[in-house]
Formats: structure tokens, sequence, C-alpha cells
């Protein structure tokens, strides 16, 4: 009985499985020591700060040492060459915003686009930690807001992903009238407020609802931080399939259509592509990379593809 009612993995993310995942989290990097051109950023490089640097002493000129580092204050006041001495920053803030809104709740073939957030979001914790970085997060539905500190912590990245879970299953095909378009731009302002400087956020979404009020956001987060944008969609949503009879439905309303009429099937293709190109183009312009996440192929081999051997991070 107890498997019977067990829930599908596809459906509903699975606790046990997004902890497993730390095991697949080699082979890509969230922070390349370089700009790097590849899907990331389309034809332009990716701006991705890396770690900073902290000050750690003073001490005399030595030969070969880089004549950029000399503190001019000190050498006037000592009238001996002294450089400044600095160490890589150790670890730096991952800030992890995890859409579990009801147009999530998803998916016409493999997976819910719900279940890969919440995988995409697995990936990045375990890859964040792997590097000695600290990882939080805000989970979002459309209701409620939830906010995880970020900690260098094995406690912590299990918080996420319970959290992740439970918001994920009250998810249900029954929900009417709860869509929030605004909380996505809820979520942002409250990013701005917990990220003051140098922090990496990644926007785990179908960035549904997004307006110019989103871009403005972003925008101002990217003036201090770092973000990347895993933009997660079905196939259903980039291409109709050919069938005689498909019936649509915005959870109040049904309606058939042929999905068979090229004319009909041209123009769904083409309104996401555009909708999709300017959503990138926008982002491109404050060096945010988006990466395609659909829900059909597993995500740690979508993520490796996208962001393979980009660096050490």
């Amino acid at each position: 009985m107890g498997e019977t009612n067990k829930p599908d993995h596809k459906v509903y993310a699975d606790f046990h499985q997004l902890v497993a995942m730390q095991h697949l989290v080699t082979g890509f990097s969230f922070l390349p020591k370089q700009a790097v051109h590849s899907i990331l950023s389309g034809r332009h490089s990716s701006k991705l700060r890396g770690r900073g640097l902290n000050f750690e002493e003073l001490r005399h000129y030595r030969s070969g040492d880089d004549i950029r580092t000399l503190d001019w204050k000190v050498t006037n006041r000592t009238k001996k060459p002294h450089v400044r001495v600095y160490t890589e920053e150790r670890e730096r803030s991952v800030m992890l915003l995890i859409d579990q809104r009801v147009a999530m709740f998803f998916g016409s073939q493999i997976k819910m686009k719900s279940v890969v957030a919440a995988e995409m979001a697995a990936l990045s914790i375990w890859r964040t930690l792997s590097v000695g970085d600290r990882v939080g997060a805000l989970l979002f539905n459309d209701q409620t807001i939830k906010e995880i500190k970020p900690q260098r912590s094995h406690n912590t990245a299990l918080q996420i992903l319970h959290s992740a879970v439970m918001m994920n299953h009250e998810l249900h095909a029954q929900q009417k009238n709860v869509a929030n378009d605004e909380q996505l731009n809820r979520t942002l302002k409250e990013a701005e407020r917990l990220c003051g400087h140098d922090c990496l956020v990644v926007i785990i979404s179908d960035m549904s609802g997004w307006n110019e009020e989103t871009i403005k956001r972003i925008k101002r987060l990217t003036l201090h931080n770092d973000l990347i944008v895993p933009l997660v969609f079905d196939a259903l949503e980039k291409e109709l399939p050919d069938q005689q009879q498909l019936v649509v439905s915005d959870g109040n309303t049904q309606i058939a259509i042929d999905s068979r009429q090229s004319k009909l099937k041209q123009q769904f293709t083409d309104e996401f592509t555009s909708s999709v190109d300017y959503l990138q183009s926008e982002l491109r312009k404050y060096g945010v990379p988006v990466i395609p996440i659909d829900t059909v192929q597993p995500v740690h081999n979508q993520v490796r593809k996208a962001l393979g051997h980009q660096g050490r991070s």
C-alpha cells in the first residue's frame, strides 16, 4: 500500500534524490576565472567576478613583486618600498531564487518544471558547498517567500532542499486563481535587500510574469553582484505536438484546437522563441547569462554542457 501511494518523482520532487545529486556536481563551474564565450552569453562575454581579494599584510618590496601593489603612502613615510599582499577570498555567498509557483507545475513529457527547478537548485547547492562557498535561498510560490540565510553548512543545504520539497508538494492541479505574477518581482526585491555585493544570484525559474520592473530589479542587482538565470521550460511551450485535437486550459476554461495546422504551430513556436530571445537580449545588456533548461533531458547533463570546463569553482 505504501508503494502505491508513493509520489511520482517526475511530478513531485524527492528529498532523497535531491540529496543524492551531490555526486553529480563535477564537470561544471558557476564562477569562471575569466570572461567566457559560451551558451551563457551567446557571442558576448560573461562578466562573472569570481572571488575577490582580501588584504593580508604589508611587507618590504622584493625583487619580482608587481609594482602595482606598492603602497605609496607607507613607502613615502618609511622611505623604503612596501607592497600590499592580498589573498584570495576563501568563500562567497550564493543566493538561489527557487521558483515553485503554480505556473511551474507543468510538464508534457518527462518531468514537471517545478521538479526540474528543485533539481537545478540541488546541483547549485552541492556545487557551491564543494568549493567552500556559502549558499542560501529565497524559495517562493504564489503566496510565500521563504528566506534561508547563506551558510557554508551541510545542514543549511538540507534545510533548503527540505523547504523546496515541502513547497513543491503543495502544488496540485486543482489550484485555481492563485497565480501571482508579481511574486517574481517581490522575490527579486528581497534579493536586493539581502545581497549586498559580490554575491552570485541564481534565478531558477520559468520567468513567468516577467516585465519591465523585473528587468529593472535585475539591473540593480547586477550593479554589485553576479546573476545567472537557469531558464526552465517545457517542450510543449516551445512546439505544439502533431495531434488532431489538443485541449488547452487555463484552469477555468478549455478550448480544443487542431495542432497539426502548420500556421498555428509556427506561430506558437515563433512566439515562444521571440519571448525567450527578447528576455535573453535584455539580460545580456547587463551581463546576465541565460541557461535554457528543459524538462526532458537530465538536468546535470544540460548544466555540464552549458557550464562545463569554465574554471575552478
